[in-house]
């Protein structure tokens, strides 16, 4: 049997069986909204976030409509879930409650494109950790990983062999208070662009304990990044699942929501802290669709 085999093995055990025990009825908006470049793998990612969910009693809902960015309706979920979205995807009464929401506690989890919108929104750039500059071609790359002892990289190679796009970014992330776990290993590619300053070893996916897009002494959740996730058929892959859904599931575990604190104040008003079922139920606003 091959290491890959034996990875891609590991990741669907993880999947399976450890989920349970990370998050407790747990709700997470996915926001896909686009205004520029658009990746034809947003369905894919969607269905595959919103099929593996029941498995981590994570309930996915999905909108593309920035007017659910209202104080009520996001006081409703554990996480805001960006997902490769591009330009000014948020008018400013939704940032306004986007910011409050991180303000009571709320949680961020930001994949690939996420870091190329709202790019002249401060707080969303530290929330998010550093704004993407540029890209090389598609290719065939590896990936360091940097801290094995992060849920989303304790199931990977030491080089994990991708093809993806190899992401540049705009300021580095541990300036702001992230912390770097995969690293583009830029031996293992082509890139004739010119860098910024962006850290070395080279950010591809990162977390942050508090997330820096919080308001003054704000409570603030955990954040995380990770940069890879271009193709259908990374998507449908269960070595990079398991890296999400580590990410993900590492983030609910911030005690700031009511998947987990019966005192917060934001989260799944229906959630318990001692009950493992997930909820049956599914939004009634025709903008959200649900697992």
């Amino acid at each position: 049997m091959t290491s890959t085999v034996i990875c891609r093995s590991a990741a669907l055990l993880l999947l399976l069986l450890v989920p349970s025990s990370l998050a407790t009825n747990a709700k997470i908006l996915i926001y896909s909204a686009t205004a520029d470049f658009r990746h034809d793998s947003i369905p894919t990612a969607v269905q595959a976030l919103q099929s593996n969910g029941p498995s981590f009693d994570i309930q996915f809902e999905n909108t593309e409509d920035k007017a659910q960015f209202t104080d009520q309706t996001l006081a409703q979920y554990d996480a805001l879930l960006f997902l490769d979205n591009t330009g000014e995807v948020l008018d400013d009464p939704a940032k306004v409650a986007f910011q409050n929401y991180l303000n009571l506690g709320g949680n961020f989890i930001a994949i690939h494109a996420a870091s190329d919108c709202l790019r002249n929104t401060t707080f969303y750039g530290h929330e998010v950790g550093a704004f993407f500059d540029y890209h090389p071609a598609l290719q065939n790359a590896t990936v360091d990983v940097i801290d094995n002892s992060h849920p989303s990289t304790s199931m990977l190679p030491a080089q994990w062999h991708v093809q993806d796009e190899m992401y540049n970014f705009k300021s580095d992330p541990r300036t702001i208070g992230a912390t770097m776990i995969l690293s583009a290993n830029e031996s293992s590619y082509t890139d004739t662009g010119t860098h910024l300053d962006q850290g070395i070893p080279h950010p591809t996916a990162w977390f942050q304990e508090r997330g820096a897009g919080v308001e003054g002494d704000a409570l603030a959740g955990r954040s995380f990044y990770t940069s890879l996730g271009h193709l259908n058929e990374t998507w449908q892959d269960d070595l990079f699942l398991a890296h999400v859904f580590g990410g993900i599931t590492w983030t609910l575990q911030s005690n700031t929501t009511l998947a987990f604190n019966s005192s917060a104040q934001v989260g799944n008003p229906l959630a318990s802290t001692s009950s493992t079922t997930s909820p049956s139920g599914t939004s009634t606003s025709p903008a959200l669709s649900s697992s």
